[in-house]
């Protein structure tokens, strides 16, 4: 494959990359591929800077099949493995495994559905990639994903929070990179066309019906009337942006001496 990517693509990637120190020599790297359209993109930027930065690693991908069914019990429709080929060409080993996600939620009905999903996705690509000599997962989260994880986080948990460009898990010695982080999602559909290969339609039952898809649709919403509330969004995520808040709440234990003195003569 004859692998190309237009300059502002790659500015963008090398932004990330350089900005936040994410490749090392000596790193393996391991994909997270979903084979939808981000992380399919994200296997052939690697690929590109696999072949053009002055920096020796391995790369190799992993997609979990996390085993739903659809609405008659039947394994729901998941093309994964006409991934294989596009990997190849690619020149990145890649393996497919079957992780029995769907049955996990099944069985704990009392939890977010998406929550579980992502924690046992994590999971078992932390258990892969400690079994195969890697030291590094890659994921294909973009600029979108970034903003609306603050927004969801702000209304859902009253945190002002995201993930980062660059994250060290102290349990598995593992670091996570997120090399696409400049780019808007926007990009991601396009670059279909610089690849070409037609993104695998997810499996997920919640697909397009999660918190994600209602933030997602907010921010489209806002920015009809407010049209820098995606930049302004995005600006508040960095650290430095963070202006006068109140400050933390106090305990009765804390208040029980200033309250004392209010009350008492």
């Amino acid at each position: 494959m004859n692998i190309q990517i237009p300059q502002l693509y790659y500015s963008k990637l090398m932004r990330a990359i350089v900005e936040f120190d994410m490749i090392n020599d000596g790193d393996h790297i391991l994909l997270g591929i979903s084979g939808g359209k981000d992380s399919i993109f994200l296997a052939y930027a690697m690929a590109i800077l696999k072949k053009r930065l002055h920096k020796d690693f391995k790369l190799s991908a992993l997609t979990i099949n996390p085993q739903f069914r659809d609405e008659n019990g039947r394994p729901a429709l998941f093309d994964i493995e006409r991934a294989r080929d596009f990997m190849a060409e690619l020149e990145i080993p890649y393996d497919i495994i079957d992780v029995d996600i769907a049955g996990t939620i099944e069985n704990t009905p009392e939890k977010n559905p998406c929550f579980t999903c992502a924690f046992f996705r994590r999971g078992a690509m932390n258990r892969y990639a400690l079994e195969h000599g890697v030291n590094k997962i890659a994921y294909a989260h973009h600029h979108d994903d970034a903003v609306e994880t603050f927004l969801m986080s702000l209304l859902y948990s009253g945190q002002l929070h995201t993930f980062t460009p660059v994250t060290y898990l102290d349990r598995t010695k593992l670091t996570v990179i997120r090399p696409l982080v400049y780019f808007r999602e926007s990009e991601m559909v396009d670059a279909i066309h610089i690849h070409g290969f037609d993104p695998v339609k997810s499996p997920c039952p919640h697909d397009g019906n999660t918190c994600r898809q209602e933030v997602k649709e907010l921010i489209a919403t806002l920015g009809e009337t407010i049209p820098d509330v995606y930049d302004h969004l995005g600006a508040a995520m960095r650290k430095g942006a963070l202006g006068e808040l109140w400050p933390a709440t106090k305990t009765r234990a804390e208040m029980r001496q200033t309250y004392f003195e209010y009350k008492n003569k």
